[in-house]
């Protein structure tokens, strides 16, 4: 995948915080598709993490599935963990956390699920990535994430390289590398699956202003950096015409990659810096004494 600049990540969606949530559509729909997946979880987990949580929506309705459980909250951005703060109350907060998902704060085998909705596409080393939610995620725990897919606004990828070669629109991974990603991390039964959304604007102003009204902007290492200027804008914007619809509309595509899967055994072995590492509870190691 194409590096990802974590810094401009976490400036973007903090500065998108506060009104997230009134743009944040799409980001709602896959949410609550990938909440329904939960529904493969045999007994109600102790502890949840919500990676990526944004504005804390899943963190609260997760809290309301599974009273008991303690759901902690974590993203990258600070400001959007401010909004988090809203789903917990006085007599119960909500545990938050900011935090890279790259490296994660938290203990070896501490956590029953893991949930991830539309967080890990800004991250380009998916193998080690994925190593990390190993470490965390307890033997037989949950993991059920979603991720954009490299479809993603093929449309305005297009247009803008009408205009010029630099990179303006973020690559994301294709399924099978999530796939070949999480079975080479160890995990069990992996079931994944993909969909498109279209949303439609009026024009292409319209939609690269709600882009950047969620946070979702260029964040490739290669991009070009300073202002764009109006007459290349508005070049993007006559290339997209062709793609108008017939109702008038323009439509952007977003590919959604969804994936659940079970943490592996105790033991077996998972890749960490071109190693295999087992791992065994102490309760089940066998030790033999030598004779005197």
């Amino acid at each position: 995948m194409t590096p990802f600049d974590r810094d401009h990540v976490r400036r973007a969606f903090g500065r998108a915080a506060a009104r997230y949530a009134e743009h944040a559509v799409l980001q709602h729909e896959v949410e609550d598709r990938l909440l329904e997946r939960l529904d493969f979880v045999p007994d109600p987990p102790l502890r949840v993490l919500d990676l990526g949580c944004g504005p804390g929506r899943a963190s609260g309705l997760i809290r309301k599935r599974w009273r008991k459980a303690e759901v902690i909250a974590m993203d990258l951005a600070l400001p959007m963990l401010r909004e988090a703060r809203r789903q917990g109350s006085w007599l119960r907060p909500l545990p938050r956390i900011c935090a890279d998902a790259a490296q994660l704060p938290l203990a070896d085998a501490s956590v029953d699920l893991l949930f991830s909705s539309l967080c890990i596409q800004w991250i380009d080393d998916l193998p080690a990535l994925f190593d990390e939610f190993r470490r965390v995620l307890r033997p037989r725990g949950f993991l059920a994430l979603s991720t954009f897919g490299p479809v993603t606004l093929h449309e305005l990828r297009t247009a803008w390289a009408e205009v010029d070669r630099a990179p303006h629109v973020s690559h994301f991974a294709d399924i099978q590398r999530v796939g070949d990603a999480l079975l080479a991390a160890g995990f069990r039964d992996p079931v994944l699956d993909a969909e498109d959304f279209t949303l439609t604007y009026a024009d292409a102003p319209a939609l690269m202003r709600d882009l950047k009204a969620i946070g979702a902007t260029n964040a490739e290492q290669a991009r070009p950096r300073g202002l764009t200027g109006r007459k290349r804008l508005e070049a993007v914007a006559r290339a997209y015409e062709p793609f108008r619809q017939p109702d008038g509309r323009l439509p952007a595509t977003y590919e959604v990659i969804y994936a659940h899967a079970w943490g592996p055994e105790p033991g077996q072995p998972r890749r960490s810096k071109g190693m295999d590492i087992a791992t065994f509870p102490v309760d089940q190691l066998r030790i033999r004494k030598r004779g005197g």
